[in-house]
């Protein structure tokens, strides 16, 4: 089964190298939309075995949003072997 992990940008390098497959989401505890996928993320982080969920509070962590680009939230982008495929 995969997995959802809570990430910084200590920590978001690492994350992205160290699993093949990986989903940032980027979201924040006020925003509701965020709060409104929540439970499709957990779901499919449950039907992926192949697949990590990093969450990225952009409260928080400003500097790995900043880096791709985040100018709403939540915002999701899709990384393989810590390439970005898909935002």
């Amino acid at each position: 089964m995969g997995n959802a992990i809570e990430v910084t940008d200590d920590t978001f390098e690492s994350v992205i190298a160290d699993n093949p497959l990986v989903l940032v989401d980027f979201w924040a505890p006020w925003c509701g939309p965020c709060k409104a996928i929540a439970p499709v993320l957990e779901q499919l982080v449950a039907e992926r075995d192949d697949l990590t969920i990093a969450k990225v509070n952009v409260d928080n962590n400003p500097t790995s949003p900043g880096r791709f680009g985040v100018r709403g939230i939540p915002t999701l982008v899709l990384f393989n072997d810590g390439k970005v495929v898909d935002q």
